[in-house]
């Protein structure tokens, strides 16, 4: 894409987690981290949205230091208020709202097979055993999104991976987590600001 069209496109970024202070801290949440960073970058607070079961931000994000003298990226970002295996209603609820395609989704959510500080960006493919990937591909009837794919790496010894997702990070990793958030929502900037090849180059690990 090029910059011009990249500016005139309003994009849909949802982070993907589960919703209650229950589940606040656990490494299955890390895609609301991101989406309240973005929030933050945006300087506003989430609401309930009418068109279905999340909140919302909607505006743009500051002009970016990585695409310097362009206008910041319109985008709505989306904190689902729903568990991760029903995530896709909303998703599909607010793309028909917003009268946008799947090409224009981004999903943030956390990754198995990447280690905790490391992340990947990417168009399309499967769900890779992942609830809230798997709900947005079955009700939109396509994997044709973007994905942010944020590291939590493989859990110890035995340990199931899906109480491993469901569980808190350990102390080294909060003191670490800011950061990797931090870098993640740098990549979402840039993948709507500079599009998908100069993201990758940039923080494919």
């Amino acid at each position: 894409m090029t910059d011009a069209a990249a500016d005139a496109q309003l994009w849909l970024v949802v982070g993907l987690g589960n919703p209650g202070p229950a589940y606040a801290g656990h490494r299955h949440n890390v895609g609301y981290l991101v989406a309240d960073e973005l929030a933050r970058r945006m300087g506003s607070s989430f609401r309930a949205h009418k068109a279905g079961r999340a909140e919302v931000v909607e505006g743009r994000l500051g002009t970016s230091s990585r695409s310097p003298g362009l206008p910041g990226q319109r985008l709505v970002v989306v904190r689902p208020r729903c568990y991760m295996n029903e995530i896709g209603g909303p998703t599909k609820a607010l793309l028909s709202f917003y009268k946008l395609p799947p090409e224009r989704l981004v999903a943030v959510h956390d990754e198995l097979d990447l280690p905790f500080d490391t992340m990947r960006v990417k168009l399309g493919g499967g769900d890779n055993g992942h609830n809230g990937l798997r709900s947005i591909r079955s009700s939109l009837g396509t994997g044709d999104f973007y994905r942010v794919r944020v590291g939590v790496g493989r859990p110890p010894g035995r340990q199931d991976p899906a109480d491993f997702l469901l569980s808190n990070y350990t102390s080294t990793e909060r003191k670490e987590l800011p950061f990797q958030v931090d870098r993640a929502a740098d990549a979402v900037e840039s993948l709507l600001t500079l599009g998908l090849a100069d993201t990758q180059q940039q923080f494919n690990s």
